[in-house]
């Protein structure tokens, strides 16, 4: 099994680095100063799902590599498949009958601990859900590359009132509309309402009273702050 740790992943990084053209392009395509980029190279700082997610669409590499080092590079390329690229496995409904596995994607899911308050944010991809193609392309109109699954396990994360639920983001979706958003704030990964409001402003709330609501400037986004992704779905076991 490949190594897990920092330094592994930072090894990835810098291989991604060469693949986007250099450090300058791959910081410039991850949002972060160039020595940041070379503190999670070192392993002296852990990269966010943000970054891990820009680097990853720039040098169109598998994220679950960069993130675990497994499954293939390159999207799409040869060798040992990815969750989101699995075709030939052997699937069955509930009663046992045998299902064409071709009709399934299977979207990566990461583990959310804690809630907000866990400023390792999204975690090492723990599995994958399968979906239908036909649901996906047709009900979502989403690319099933630019999805993933996030498990919420521990604090609740406010808005997603549940432990263990299941949300889905579209990282493709990151102009902002109104709805539910995964947000990177601070470098924690948080879920939360948004509103769009006159004068080009988006108001972010919880769902309760627990975090106050705030506005940005969407022209003028603050540091810190930046959009992951829609939620497009939310699964719940009750």
């Amino acid at each position: 099994m490949p190594p897990h740790g920092d330094e592994a992943i930072g090894a990835r990084i810098d291989e991604v680095c060469r693949l986007i053209g250099g450090r300058e392009a791959a910081a410039q395509a991850a949002g972060v100063s160039s020595v940041m980029l070379r503190r999670y190279i070192r392993g002296g700082s852990k990269a966010t799902f943000e970054v891990i997610a820009n680097l990853a669409r720039a040098a169109e590499v598998s994220l679950d590599w960069i993130a675990t080092g497994e499954g293939e590079v390159r999207r799409g390329s040869s060798g040992s498949a990815s969750p989101s690229a699995r075709s030939n496995e052997q699937l069955s409904d509930a009663q046992g009958s045998p299902e064409n596995s071709s009709e399934f994607v299977f979207i990566p899911r990461y583990s959310v601990k804690g809630g907000v308050n866990n400023r390792s944010g999204v975690g090492m991809s723990t599995a994958a859900i399968a979906f239908r193609h036909r649901w996906i392309e047709h009900y979502l109109n989403a690319d099933p590359r630019q999805l993933r699954v996030l498990s919420v396990r521990g604090e609740p994360m406010e808005t997603v009132d549940e432990d263990r639920d299941f949300i889905l983001i579209n990282l493709a979706s990151r102009s902002v509309s109104g709805g539910m958003y995964a947000l990177s704030i601070d470098g924690e990964l948080v879920v939360r309402h948004t509103q769009r409001l006159p004068g080009g402003i988006l108001e972010v709330r919880g769902a309760g009273d627990t975090y106050p609501s705030f506005t940005v400037s969407l022209s003028d986004m603050p540091d810190g702050f930046s959009v992951i992704g829609r939620v497009v779905w939310i699964g719940r076991q009750v």
